[in-house]
């Protein structure tokens, strides 16, 4: 959570940030895991989809992780979600590539995806809060 959107997730919720370290740092959150965090009435998906911050994504961590998240998202009954360019961007991923397993994923779950597609510092907490 060193760049990018992170940036501000980790600004805004330094326990989440505080815990997804640990979590890291004991190799308890790999690839393809999704660690939820909740802070009242805001819930927080973070996907495991890169080794470390540097690393490209792996698309194969973004097939699990879009799995466990979507599983998630049904047991807990939530119709809509919004989610930066996963794995794109700073993650080095192919977007259209990313896009059709979003789309893949989902496509037959009555759970609405929003792709937020341009990063805006402080527009995507408005959104997500």
């Amino acid at each position: 959570m060193g760049k990018g959107i992170a940036v501000t997730f980790r600004e805004k919720w330094p326990l989440m940030y505080a815990r997804y370290r640990e979590l890291c740092k004991t190799g308890a959150f790999v690839l393809g895991d999704v660690f939820e965090w909740t802070d009242g009435a805001t819930r927080i998906y973070n996907l495991g989809t890169q080794r470390t911050w540097r690393s490209k994504a792996d698309v194969s961590a973004i097939k699990i992780s879009m799995a466990r998240l979507k599983k998630l998202l049904t047991d807990a009954e939530i119709s809509e979600i919004y989610m930066p360019r996963i794995g794109a961007g700073l993650g080095g991923g192919d977007w259209n590539e990313i896009k059709s397993i979003i789309e893949w994923s989902f496509g037959e779950s009555p759970i609405h995806v929003y792709v937020c597609e341009e990063f805006v510092p402080g527009a995507a907490l408005q959104v997500m809060s």
